[in-house]
């Protein structure tokens, strides 16, 4: 007899958003789900005897949700940074405290991050791990994440040392390898180009390709990379469809189609870019240009870790562009592009396309069982389900996800976590709290959560402090309100 975890699985009679190349919808849907595998797709499926059957009627069943950039590292310090801008963010990370992380709190903020995904339903996440000291650091990084029974993605990165430096070393590039040979988890690399004219960075990816890893980037974000560092990718030709483009919010047209030319995609964390000042998020630029889009979320210091949160203030932040520039004309809007099918497609499609893995992202048959069942009976809210995506996208919530499937193995039932010790993340981070208040001292540990500029009130244009390039176009006056 079969494991509760991989015996056969189907949820019976949800809408399912399939989220094939036709965004097919099934009104009483039903998902079979055999040896990790998505079998069937239908309506009054037949099944193997001894199937589990989730009942889904009044739910939604949907792929499970995608986030391509978060900083899982940091959640620890969940909320701690909530009014800060975002050169805040680098003085606390970059120039003071982020030396501070032990590998244990590097452990334990991404072993609460991994859960924290899980539980709304995000069964794949990039950490895009820039805290990785040294490879005691990227040890605990990867456990930590082995250790959670969801899909994840280590992008490597060390916000203390020079790309060309930390990439260059024997250890870290032991542990890639043997990381990549395990197979057990996605592996990118992580860093930031600062539009130096001598492109220190060309060492960076020359090692990413030398290994075969992606590359992961910060780029177009105001204060710190520009146009600059997208033409100094291109012209030396380390652009690829594998390159995933974070931000993006503070780029030129010309930045846009090279992007667009060379087949990469870009990760929107709205969020953050509406909050923490990196530019206006750019959807409506990256859609004009075809270049594909996925979410995230960020850093739990400011937001949480669910992409419900994402999709709305995605929706938000794009019309309401929409409207002020119509406003400004004198005109009104009265169809809205942006639909909430769309940011539902780039939470789950979106993602999958952004790190390669044609085997995730919609629910057809073949496809890898990362699945999510939204459905809340005791919940005012659940009902009526009139319009499937614009329920996902303006009224679910992380408390509203029911079950969930990673590869077809139950890591989510009746609304919670399974296999989850919550008592024991709690006292790993609760440690990790006591280390970093003790180390700062009681008064720096208070004022880090509204931080002062440094004394000498110097603050480098790009905050990368391992290099002595100032750039005078991270901070060009814009084209526009928005930008040209």
């Amino acid at each position: 007899m079969s494991s509760p975890d991989t015996r056969p699985l189907v949820l019976r009679g949800g809408t399912v958003l399939t989220m094939d190349d036709a965004h097919t919808v099934l009104p009483a849907g039903d998902v079979l789900v055999v040896d990790g595998k998505v079998a069937a797709v239908g309506t009054g499926l037949d099944v193997p005897e001894g199937t589990e059957e989730v009942d889904a009627a009044g739910g939604v069943v949907m792929p499970g949700m995608i986030d391509t950039h978060r900083h899982m590292w940091q959640t620890a310090m969940r909320g701690y940074g909530a009014d800060w801008t975002l050169t805040q963010y680098f003085v606390w990370y970059y120039l003071e405290h982020g030396k501070t992380f032990r590998p244990e709190d590097v452990h334990a903020g991404n072993l609460l991050s991994a859960w924290e995904g899980l539980e709304a339903g995000v069964t794949t996440t990039v950490d895009w791990s820039h805290g990785l000291q040294s490879v005691d650091h990227a040890e605990a990084a990867a456990d930590a994440l082995l250790a959670v029974p969801g899909r994840f993605v280590l992008a490597y990165g060390n916000i203390q040392a020079g790309p060309w430096e930390w990439t260059a070393d024997p250890a870290v590039q032991a542990f890639l390898k043997r990381r990549a040979d395990e197979g057990r988890l996605g592996l990118q690399l992580a860093f930031d180009v600062t539009g130096d004219p001598s492109f220190p960075e060309k060492a960076a990816f020359e090692v990413a390709r030398e290994l075969g890893l992606p590359v992961t980037t910060h780029a177009g974000v105001w204060g710190a990379t520009s146009d600059a560092s997208i033409q100094l990718m291109h012209d030396a030709g380390f652009m690829t469809p594998k390159t995933v483009y974070v931000h993006a919010a503070s780029l030129d047209t010309d930045s846009y189609h090279r992007i667009a030319a060379t087949g990469g995609s870009v990760s929107v964390s709205t969020e953050s870019e509406q909050s923490a000042g990196q530019g206006y998020p750019p959807t409506w630029q990256v859609r004009k240009h075809g270049i594909p889009v996925s979410l995230s979320m960020d850093t739990s210091v400011w937001w949480s870790a669910d992409l419900f949160s994402a999709m709305r203030t995605t929706l938000g932040a794009d019309r309401s562009r929409e409207h002020l520039e119509a406003h400004v004309e004198g005109n009104t809007v009265t169809q809205v592009h942006l639909r909430a099918e769309h940011v539902v497609d780039w939470a789950t499609r979106g993602g999958a396309k952004a790190l390669g893995r044609d085997d995730l992202g919609s629910l057809e048959p073949g496809k890898t069982a990362d699945v999510v069942l939204i459905k809340n009976d005791a919940s005012p809210v659940s009902f009526p389900l009139l319009n499937p995506y614009g329920h996902v996208a303006f009224q679910a919530q992380r408390g509203d996800v029911h079950t969930v499937l990673v590869g077809g193995r139950v890591v989510k039932r009746d609304g919670k976590l399974v296999g989850y010790d919550g008592g024991a993340v709690r006292s790993a981070v609760e440690s990790t709290v006591e280390h970093l208040r003790g180390a700062m001292g009681e008064e720096t540990w208070q004022a880090g959560m509204n931080p002062a500029l440094p004394e000498d009130g110097d603050v480098l244009d790009n905050p990368y402090t391992y290099t002595e390039y100032k750039s005078d176009e991270t901070r060009e006056a814009r084209g526009s309100l928005f930008g040209s």
